[in-house]
């Protein structure tokens, strides 16, 4: 599944990024999110900029509530409803640090699974792993947004953002890094998240601006790491280290490969389906 991004602005044309037109704007207020949208209020001063969860970010894109938003990359799979409209995206090479599991059995004994509604793309992929690599099938369950592990009985649970970085107390068998197993499986980047707009809707420039902040929120990684350590109980060279070693924001050629074999393993598993969206679906992923 290629994903042709919208044709950028020309370098010379960034000076008109002032001259945007109104645009809602959806991001997710995560630590690994704030390198994309680094000064993007400067570049894009008439947009309005949306905080919330990537399941409802893809919701309020779908609904047309949002003009723009980075929304789960499962939710491109088989909708002919949105484009990519930048290469900036949130992806990993490695570990990701901010999307595990955590089980209180050993991984090849989990029959209950509790699940993070914050991303659906990360409760495709942890349903993938389990599948392929172990032939586990677990009864799936919500994990409420705000709700804690001991809230839930389950033999794992999923989690994600910022709350995963840091190790919850409880006994586990065995903690996944998410994007460390999919890399040591698969040997391929893998992609949680990108930007995108429906088919029809005008951006008027917005394109460039998401390049822009992108770029200078990757030449200022350390001055995030400085504004946003002690919000979550990180040091800033912790914080650093995971802006600069355990994310990536660039959609290559290699994260492509990492999204069509995601994409083929959904469809392969019934997660969803060509055509099937999944903001609009009450199905196994949410």
């Amino acid at each position: 599944m290629d994903l042709e991004l919208t044709e950028p602005l020309l370098p010379s044309e960034v000076n008109g990024m002032d001259e945007l037109g109104p645009i809602k704007i959806g991001a997710v207020n995560y630590l690994n999110t704030k390198p994309l949208v680094y000064g993007l209020k400067e570049l894009a001063p008439t947009a309005t900029l949306i905080y919330d969860l990537p399941s409802r970010l893809a919701d309020a894109l779908a609904d047309a509530t949002l003009d723009v938003a980075l929304i789960p990359s499962i939710e491109l799979l088989g909708d002919s409803r949105y484009r990519v409209v930048s290469d900036a995206c949130i992806g990993c090479q490695g570990p990701v640090l901010s999307v595990k599991l955590f089980s209180r059995t050993p991984i090849d004994q989990i029959h209950t699974l509790a699940l993070d509604e914050g991303s659906r793309t990360s409760i495709a992929l942890i349903q993938i792993l389990l599948d392929q690599q172990f032939n586990v099938r677990p009864e799936l369950t919500p994990l409420p947004i705000g709700a804690a592990l001991d809230d839930v009985a389950c033999d794992a649970v999923l989690l994600i953002g910022d709350r995963a970085i840091h190790s919850p107390a409880g006994s586990f068998q065995a903690v996944w890094d998410l994007g460390d197993q999919w890399r040591r499986w698969t040997g391929l980047p893998f992609v949680f998240a990108l930007w995108c707009a429906r088919q029809e809707t005008i951006l008027n420039g917005i394109e460039q601006a998401l390049a822009t902040a992108r770029d200078n929120g990757v030449a200022h990684l350390a001055e995030i790491a400085e504004a946003e350590a002690s919000t979550l109980g990180l040091t800033q060279p912790q914080c650093r280290d995971y802006l600069s070693n355990n994310l990536s924001f660039h959609l290559g050629p290699k994260e492509q490969q990492g999204l069509d074999l995601f994409y083929s393993l959904s469809q392969k598993l019934g997660l969803i389906t060509p055509g099937q969206n999944l903001s609009t679906s009450a199905g196994k992923a949410n």
